[in-house]
Parts: structure tokens; C-alpha cells; sequence
């Protein structure tokens, strides 16, 4: 995972040393891994509606085969075949998002080791003053704690700076230029994207990002479940009329797939919750990441939508 963290660090960093900016450049990464990821999910949406087309098809062949497990079987491995459709296809799509997940959090976590590329002896330097002089509050994150050290003598050296007949203003440029190679700029619209909200209770600041965060999901979650029961709704438009000694049969099997539908809709769910537990003990350049990719992904799904629904209206004609 660190690879992959290391990796992203390269881009956040070039982008970073751009803007100046840890936001901005967190938005641009967002964007960027985005388009990068676009392709997949292209191919997600396009697996999704082969599914609803593969749950028709695999209604047809239980209905005739379902007596026959044997047949059954083969049919639903030549039907595989001749659609060239992969049951696994959504499997590595959620593992790879998993992936991606983890890959940012260590990545904002842990940005002096992943995006600065520090020296592991400078930072483990700064951890032991930081526990010696115990002028940090207790944090999981202490690569934060040793940003905020760092901005807090950067200033003082400014300070030191203003004033007249400085003896040592060599050493204090010096070191300035030094520590500025270490600095990291967190502040962003106001907010300070270092900040963790469970160990920053009383900054009713830290919540804003979170609080979108969850919308966005939930809308994203909204527009997915409508796509996938629009799915479902054509599928049973197009179900074959049957003998009525196979209807129970017909109706058992639309249940079992209006089930995987609920079953899917739980899993959904699943996704953000476990993305908003861990926003709320995270740095907030994290959840910024995760608002901007909701985002882009409801953009993204309204545009693949409508040129999907464009293409199928040409087909038609």
C-alpha cells in the first residue's frame, strides 16, 4: 500500500508545488485519478446493464433447465461465454476502490513520508522534540503534529527576522530556507485541512467538509439505486409470457432477483458508511479528496446516462 501511496504522493507534491496550495492540489488529484479511473467506470455501468440483460437471460434458461442441474449449468456457462460476461467484473472494481482508499489515507495521513519524500531520520527528529518538549495534543497523526511544529518556527524565525541588528541572520535564513522545504500550506478556504474532527470537537469548522461529504454520498447513492431499479423495471417488461404450470416458478425467480437488487442497495450503503467513519478520525484532506470524487462520480454518471440513453435512441431508430 505504501507504493501505491508513494506514487500518488509524486503527483499531489508536482501539483502542489504549482498551486502552492494543499487543497487545490488535492482537488486537482482528484480530478486527475478521475479521468484516470474513467475507463472503469465506464466499463462498471456498462457491466451493470449486461447484468440486468444476463438476470433476463438466466430467468429464461431456469425456467426451462431448472429440473435439469446439469443443463442448467451449461447453459449458464455457454451464456457467460457468448456475452462475454465476467460475474467477477464487479468484485475488481470494489476491490480496486478499496484500494484507492486506503493508497489516500496513508497518503494525507502520512504526507511528509508519502508527498515530501522527508528523510524518515529528519521526522523521527522532530517526533522525539515534539515528546520531549510534549507541546503537541495527543493525535494518531504525527506527521500533523510535526507540520504544525514546523509552521510554529517558521513564524518564530519571521519574527526574529523583522527585528533590527540580528546577529545571527545568516543561521536564521538558513534554517527559514530549510524548514521551508518541509512546510506544507493546510489552509484552505478557511479551513484547515490538517485538522482532525474527533480531536477538534469544539471547531464547529471541521465538520463542514464531512457534512458534504455525506450528502454527496447519499445523492450519489440515490442515483445509482434509481438507475439500477429503472434496470430492473425494463427487465420485467421484457420477461416472456409462460405456460401457467411455470408461473410460480417465473415469480420465484423475479424475487430472487428483486433480492440481489436489496442486497446490492445494502452493499452501496456499506461503501460510505465506512468512508464517513473513517473521514471523522482522518485529516480533512481526506474527506475534501472524497467530497470532490463524489462529486465528479455524480457528473460522470449523468453524463455516461445520457450518452448511454442517446446511443440506445439511435439504435432504435
Amino acid at each position: 500500500m505504501d507504493f501505491i501511496s508513494n506514487l500518488f504522493g509524486y503527483l499531489l507534491n508536482f501539483l502542489y508545488n504549482i498551486f502552492n496550495n494543499y487543497g487545490i492540489a488535492i482537488i486537482i488529484f482528484s480530478v486527475i485519478l478521475r479521468i484516470v479511473l474513467l475507463p472503469i467506470t465506464i466499463k462498471q455501468q456498462k457491466s451493470m446493464k449486461k447484468n440486468a440483460k444476463m438476470q433476463e437471460e438466466m430467468k429464461k434458461i431456469q425456467l426451462k433447465y431448472g429440473n435439469n442441474p446439469e443443463k442448467l449449468n451449461q447453459e449458464t456457462i455457454e451464456l457467460y461465454k457468448r456475452e462475454k460476461f465476467s460475474p467477477f467484473t464487479g468484485c475488481l472494481s470494489s476491490i480496486l476502490q478499496i484500494i484507492i482508499i486506503l493508497a489516500v489515507f496513508f497518503l494525507v495521513s502520512k504526507p511528509l513520508t508519502h508527498m515530501k519524500k522527508i528523510d524518515p531520520n529528519v521526522i523521527n527528529e522532530y517526533t522525539t522534540k515534539i515528546q520531549q518538549e510534549n507541546e503537541s495534543k495527543v493525535t494518531s497523526y504525527q506527521e500533523i503534529a510535526i507540520i504544525d511544529k514546523i509552521e510554529n518556527e517558521y513564524g518564530e524565525i519571521e519574527q526574529q527576522l523583522q527585528q533590527e541588528n540580528i546577529e545571527n541572520m545568516e543561521e536564521l535564513e538558513s534554517k527559514k530556507e530549510e524548514l521551508n522545504k518541509y512546510r506544507i500550506n493546510m489552509e484552505f478556504l478557511g479551513l484547515d485541512l490538517s485538522k482532525v474532527p474527533t480531536e477538534s470537537l469544539n471547531d464547529w469548522r471541521v465538520y463542514i467538509i464531512p457534512i458534504l461529504y455525506v450528502i454527496t454520498s447519499f445523492v450519489s447513492i440515490k442515483i445509482n439505486t434509481n438507475s439500477q431499479k429503472k434496470m430492473l423495471e425494463e427487465s420485467k417488461k421484457k420477461e416472456i409470457v409462460v405456460n401457467d404450470d411455470k408461473q410460480d416458478k417465473e415469480k420465484s425467480e423475479t424475487d430472487s432477483l428483486e433480492s440481489m437488487q436489496q442486497m446490492s442497495n445494502s452493499m452501496m450503503y456499506m461503501m460510505p458508511i465506512m468512508s464517513i467513519m473513517i473521514a471523522i478520525i482522518a485529516p480533512l484532506g481526506l474527506a475534501l479528496y472524497w467530497l470532490i470524487s463524489n462529486v465528479l462520480m455524480i457528473i460522470e454518471r449523468f453524463i455516461i446516462d445520457k450518452v448511454s440513453f442517446e446511443k440506445e435512441e439511435e439504435d432504435v431508430k
